[in-house]
């Protein structure tokens, strides 16, 4: 990954989604448009007033070849220091530096796809959900997206002027849910609404009275929102013999684990790992228990990176030798896993003829 996936772009616009939560409109650079799939996320690098340095990860709720800027809902987030930070302080016409959209949580649509997409989203888990609905509904005219979103009431509905719009639009062509779970009013007499939480039982009876989809070919399933809520639908699915293959999730918040590594805590030597980056091999001394990524921010290398939770693939890089092990992995695939790509956050060196390509 080289140093040209960096950044700074003019804030065009902020939008106040709801109370909490804001969508930032960023202009595209003018000679080179950054291209993204549906579902990848944006990493913003911002300051704050002592001139410390922080990145997050935010899902770009924009649509590629649709949305002319890139756009990001932040959501305020109870002692957050970023998310507060950009709730309060961003105006138009400043400028953020980003950098450039990655992920594998992505749909693809083609022209001749005849499927039904379902997209479970909770709470600012609809950002990504937001993209792909929209490109599924534009470009796959014989695809049906079905969309159940959870939330705590409808002042906490995130996009919901556009979702109904679009449910206006697209008619019989997309199939939208809302499922509060404290609702302020009474919701027997509209169809789309329902109270409580979603369940197996609740997931069961919903996929099967989801009007328009049983003529459709094949079935895809995105899930974003709270750990327990994947967790649910997940089984829910498997229950009723949806191959996991066809079932993709997305994690904000990395899963809470014991500690279980027992090769990283028995380590009690410094290990060297070479590390090429950006066409240039440097060499680092990782003390024990230290991730690769910590040991090269250490020496203040400018490795990429951006969760440092697992969580993305901002740190991705292919061990070309050596052994590693890592803390946890909530974004590669098991066919990046097989080829060799560690996520360098999570990583820790096993011997000391560690090579990282972060280039490949």
């Amino acid at each position: 990954m080289s140093s040209n996936r960096y950044q700074t772009l003019k804030i065009k616009e902020i939008v106040k989604e709801t109370s909490d939560t804001i969508t930032i409109h960023l202009k595209q650079p003018l000679f080179r448009k950054i291209p993204y799939y549906a579902g990848q996320f944006l990493t913003l690098i911002v300051k704050d007033t002592n001139g410390k340095k922080y990145r997050r990860a935010y899902s770009l709720c924009s649509a590629p070849h649709l949305d002319s800027m890139l756009a990001v809902t932040i959501k305020r987030v109870e002692g957050g220091i970023v998310s507060n930070l950009l709730n309060d302080t961003l105006k138009a016409g400043d400028k953020l530096e980003i950098m450039e959209p990655i992920g594998n949580f992505v749909l693809r649509t083609h022209p001749d796809n005849k499927r039904h997409i379902v997209l479970f989203g909770g709470g600012s888990g609809i950002t990504p959900l937001m993209s792909m609905l929209k490109v599924a509904l534009s470009y796959e005219q014989n695809s049906v997206v079905s969309l159940i979103y959870t939330c705590r009431n409808e002042e906490s509905i995130i996009f919901k002027n556009q979702l109904d719009k679009l449910k206006e639009k697209h008619g019989d062509r997309f199939n939208l849910i809302y499922v509060l779970t404290q609702p302020k009013t009474d919701l027997s007499n509209q169809d789309n609404y329902f109270e409580g939480r979603i369940s197996k039982e609740f997931i069961k009876n919903t996929l099967e009275k989801l009007p328009n989809t049983n003529n459709l070919e094949d079935k895809i399933f995105y899930l974003c929102g709270p750990e327990g809520m994947m967790e649910t639908i997940q089984e829910t699915l498997s229950e009723i013999n949806i191959s996991k293959d066809t079932v993709h999730k997305e994690n904000f918040f990395a899963p809470v684990t014991e500690e279980n590594n027992t090769e990283k805590n028995t380590s009690d030597s410094r290990k060297t790992v070479k590390v090429v980056l950006n066409g240039e091999e440097v060499e680092l001394n990782v003390a024990p228990k230290k991730t690769i990524l910590d040991a090269a921010l250490d020496d203040e290398i400018d490795m990429p990176y951006s969760c440092q939770s697992g969580l993305c693939t901002a740190c991705r890089g292919l061990c070309t030798s050596g052994k590693v092990t890592m803390d946890s992995n909530e974004a590669l695939s098991e066919a990046e896993i097989i080829e060799g790509y560690i996520l360098t956050c999570q990583a820790h060196p096993l011997t000391d003829d560690v090579k990282i390509d972060m280039d490949a």
